[in-house]
């Protein structure tokens, strides 16, 4: 029996996601979890043999830096990352060294790909949506500071600037000025088309 850790933004699509592995004879979905920094102690916890995770789960730690601290953690886990095709800036060229335990997948995927990726990584095989492949080759640089990659995180909730002051032991002022300065890099006109923006580009 595989077991599959299941992190995933949105109580609908993640119960179907639940519900398409659990229906396999040999998955079982040990932990649903809506959070990314809920992912690792579940993970020590329930030993999965792999933690199927959306690219844009929310939470203080981005995917892309929880899946090297996983993989050390939890050596007998792979990953499999969801992520929208065009969102594949900076993901695959930070992560290529962590094949085959991390694979990718479009979350166009249909859910018969879907479970037989999650059967080829247990199976310690390479899992790479071509396309998403491409979209990281091709992808611009983020012009995000990691600070200002994790402030925006924050925002993902819709906190404001003083709760994410605290959150990170900064003052409310800094913050609006690591807001202002992720507006000006992305182009965007709100906090909400910035974040949009960086999770399209997969820069958070």
């Amino acid at each position: 029996m595989i077991r599959v850790l299941l992190g995933q933004r949105g109580r609908l699509v993640r119960e179907a996601l639940s519900a398409v592995m659990t229906a396999e004879d040999d998955l079982e979905v040990v932990a649903e979890l809506s959070r990314s920094d809920e992912v690792l102690p579940i993970a020590r916890r329930d030993h999965p043999h792999v933690a199927v995770l959306d690219i844009a789960l929310p939470g203080p730690v981005a995917v892309t830096e929880l899946c090297p601290t996983l993989c050390d953690a939890v050596p007998t886990c792979g990953v499999l990352i969801l992520l929208d095709r065009q969102a594949g800036a900076g993901v695959g060229r930070s992560l290529a060294r962590l094949a085959p335990r991390v694979g990718f997948l479009g979350a166009e995927t249909s859910p018969y790909d879907l479970v037989e990726s999650v059967r080829q990584l247990a199976r310690g095989e390479p899992v790479l949506d071509a396309e998403v492949a491409v979209a990281a080759l091709t992808a611009s640089e983020n012009p995000l500071t990691d600070r200002e990659c994790e402030v925006l995180r924050m925002a993902l909730d819709g906190a404001p600037a003083k709760e994410i002051a605290q959150k990170l032991y900064l003052s409310a002022g800094t913050v609006r000025n690591y807001l202002s300065r992720i507006l000006a890099k992305t182009g965007a006109r709100t906090r909400i088309e910035a974040i949009r923006i960086a999770q399209d580009a997969g820069w958070i």
